[in-house]
């Protein structure tokens, strides 16, 4: 089974469930955005959440032994997104990209943030003008070795 064929299976379970994405994670005992990417095929669960997730939406055994396959992560990802969320969050990149580069190299030194030893929330914030999305990124700082 590939992690495409997965992911459908996944999204046809959660909707005949119905469910939400918090409730899987809460299932597996993880975070909504891991459990969620996941589930998505974009990362690979060990095997007790896989099983539990599994379990709570109904699916075959062969679907919680897949989810523990590791991912080829961005494989799905077109080269520009056309999806509209997807999109403003590569546009975001393209504006602020070199900014954010800017300003982390400022502060921590030459280097990266970490998209491996990395946490995301997601958040909705209420608004008298429009409920807002706060999004939290938190990745360890890796500094770049000289040699």
């Amino acid at each position: 089974m590939t992690k495409t064929d997965l992911t459908e299976i996944i999204l046809a379970a959660k909707k005949a469930k119905p469910t939400t994405w918090a409730a899987i994670a809460q299932a597996a005992g993880l975070s909504e955005v891991y459990t969620t990417s996941a589930c998505l095929g974009e990362n690979a669960l060990t095997a007790e959440p896989a099983r539990k997730v599994a379990e709570f939406l109904g699916l075959e055994a062969a679907c919680a032994e897949a989810l523990t396959e590791f991912a080829t992560k961005g494989e799905a990802a077109p080269t520009v997104p056309k999806e509209p969320l997807a999109y403003r969050f590569q546009e975001i990149i393209y504006v602020y990209g070199r900014t954010m580069k800017e300003l982390i190299e400022e502060k921590f030194g030459a280097g990266i943030m970490s998209a491996i030893d990395f946490t995301m929330d997601i958040e909705q914030v209420p608004d008298p003008k429009g409920d807002r999305v706060k999004i939290t990124l938190n990745g360890k700082f890796l500094g770049y070795k000289q040699w």
